[in-house]
């Protein structure tokens, strides 16, 4: 019989999903993704009670505008994130709890309450 063994996970406060479509490569998703752990461990979001857990996605179903990306819990859509974009991101919404209204292309069911 083969044990399953129940997965464990660190806390975090929200969850980024990059988008590494097809087209969102294209557009730079790998690559944005792969910068995320040196920008948060950069921010001071890589531990502690402001943890960022980042994920990929192979396609979020919008391929317009990328790359994309969304942070959960708080069901906000970033569209056009270039490495400055993903600063602005990072300072503004991960750390201060204020989207970057100028670059969401969607809101979640619950995408107003991100503080």
């Amino acid at each position: 019989m083969i044990e399953i063994i129940k997965p464990t996970m660190m806390d975090y406060r929200r969850h980024l999903i990059v988008c590494i479509g097809p087209r969102c490569t294209a557009g730079g998703g790998q690559e944005l993704y792969d910068t995320l752990g040196e920008k948060f461990k950069a921010a001071g979001i890589n531990q502690g009670a402001l943890r960022v857990k980042r994920s990929r996605a192979t396609c979020f179903g919008t391929c317009k505008g990328g790359p994309l990306l969304c942070v959960q819990p708080d069901g906000v859509w970033y569209y056009h994130v270039t490495a400055e974009n993903m600063d602005r991101i990072i300072e503004q919404h991960l750390i201060g709890g204020e989207p970057v209204e100028d670059l969401i292309y969607h809101r979640g069911p619950d995408g107003s309450a991100c503080g």
